[in-house]
């Protein structure tokens, strides 16, 4: 976009001026003490995101039967909320007051309390004394983390257990606070026979929401396992809505956890940060929620007693650490690319926003100086989004090719009509808003016009019009 004029950058909003947003940022793993959030706090409520996922951490609450010390969670739930940011609880892992196999999982991962009428009891009783406690601040809870995956449901997995489990542990969180909101899933694989044990439980009727995972580098793959997860989900409770709670990549080779083969970038994980959320925001979930604040080590499949088990670095987040030897990260915690590209996505696409099918049409047979050829003009090989907002309306598009073989620019040219406003072209990925050379605009009717030869990249820019941007 070097022929374009940079006229300013989206102005990014803290968490207390975002008002109405789907956005959110897990802020996990605090169950196992891995970061510091004292240095995160802030940072993070400079986003513009509002829901953060935390974890309930049972076996850092519970060290004695039945005496239960919410301290280390009342700081980071009060931290959060005087912010501006509103913590969503996710109900996890064992505890080795109870069982023998979670004494001997770092964090007790994965060890889910079923095994016998005392670990259900002890788990009813935790989850009953947790959303008492926190009634009035916290409203959504989520039932466990990935219970589909075998990392997080050690002892083989099963959707009829784990449809059993959220029936009792929805009933032990209304016990301790009847209006707060009970969310279900938090699947990752979409396995069919899985899915549908669950429900066969009558889990659905138990549930207001299913939370989903997704991590993949391509959106079409991505958005028919969601759709796929919804058809199936509302044949067993129409009126169940849907969260997306963790999407994301590393930003560089050599990492653990999920896409760590991939030879990723920090400019690579910002564009699959803009393209992965955006698709999912396109599906009208309730919370779109980006994984992860920080870069932490995984601990999934950690052992008591070897360090070396769980010493395993995610470089997900939107802010990067260093570590010390105990896996714990340090340093300042510096934004990367991915944490601007974040903020801009906050900042533009909240408060009365309504997706629209704009009316526009690409055209062909447009001869683009800068390609020496014509223009893309195939609109199923792009992926497009309209929105309006009282104040205007914005396009968004890109070209959806593979984020780890290619990088791709080039232009198109487009008819838009019944819109009204000055247009700007917006880099969704760091923010900066360019001037259109008049040029490039043609007038054709009332309220519509053409725009030749834009920008065409691999990730999303936004054509934004009146005062859409803020």
């Amino acid at each position: 976009m070097d022929n374009y004029k940079k006229i300013g950058e989206v102005p990014p909003v803290s968490a207390r001026e975002a008002g109405d947003t789907v956005w959110g940022l897990g802020f996990e793993k605090l169950d196992r003490a891995v970061f510091d959030p004292e240095k995160a706090y802030d940072k993070v409520a400079e986003l513009g995101v509002r829901h953060i996922r935390i974890q309930s951490g049972w076996a850092r609450s519970e060290k004695t039967k039945g005496i239960y010390e919410f301290e280390w969670l009342d700081e980071i739930v009060n931290n959060l909320i005087q912010r501006g940011l509103e913590p969503w609880i996710c109900l996890c892992y064992g505890n080795g007051l109870y069982d023998e196999a979670a004494r001997k999982v770092f964090g007790a991962v994965g060890c889910p309390p079923i095994q016998t009428e005392q670990q259900r009891q002890a788990w009813s009783n935790y989850v009953t004394a947790l959303t008492a406690h926190y009634r009035g601040q916290v409203s959504r809870y989520e039932i466990w983390n990935e219970p589909d995956g075998l990392w997080c449901w050690k002892h083989g997995v099963s959707g009829a257990e784990y449809g059993e489990f959220a029936k009792a542990t929805a009933a032990a969180i209304r016990k301790g606070d009847p209006d707060a909101e009970v969310i279900g899933g938090a699947v990752c694989l979409y396995n069919f026979s899985w899915l549908t044990e669950m429900f066969e439980t009558g889990v659905a009727e138990s549930l207001d929401a299913i939370s989903y995972h997704a991590y993949l580098p391509d959106e079409f793959r991505g958005i028919a396992n969601v759709r796929s997860l919804k058809s199936l989900s509302l044949r067993y409770n129409p009126k169940l809505r849907f969260i997306q709670g963790e999407t994301g990549t590393q930003s560089r080779e050599g990492g653990a956890g999920a896409l760590h083969e991939g030879a990723w970038t920090p400019e690579k994980q910002a564009k699959f940060l803009a393209r992965m959320l955006l698709i999912h925001f396109a599906e009208g979930v309730e919370i779109n929620s980006y994984f992860s604040c920080l870069d932490m080590i995984e601990a999934l499949n950690g052992k008591v007693g070897e360090k070396a088990s769980y010493l395993d670095y995610g470089y997900f987040g939107v802010l990067g650490a260093e570590f010390d030897a105990d896996g714990r990260s340090t340093g300042e915690y510096r934004p990367k690319p991915a944490y601007r590209t974040l903020q801009t996505l906050a900042a533009i696409f909240r408060g009365e926003l309504i997706a629209e099918e704009l009316p526009v049409r690409l055209l062909c047979d447009q001869l683009s100086p800068r390609l020496m050829r014509n223009d893309d003009s195939e609109k199923n090989e792009l992926l497009t989004f309209g929105y309006r907002k009282k104040q205007g309306a914005g396009f968004v598009y890109w070209k959806p090719v593979e984020l780890l073989t290619t990088t791709y620019a080039s232009t198109i040219s487009l008819e838009i009509a019944g819109v009204e406003g000055e247009p700007r072209l917006v880099d969704l990925l760091d923010g900066t808003i360019y001037a259109i050379p008049e040029s490039a605009i043609e007038i054709t009717g009332k309220n519509s016009r053409r725009f030749l030869h834009l920008p065409l990249r691999d990730y999303p820019l936004l054509l934004s019009f009146g005062n859409f941007i803020g």
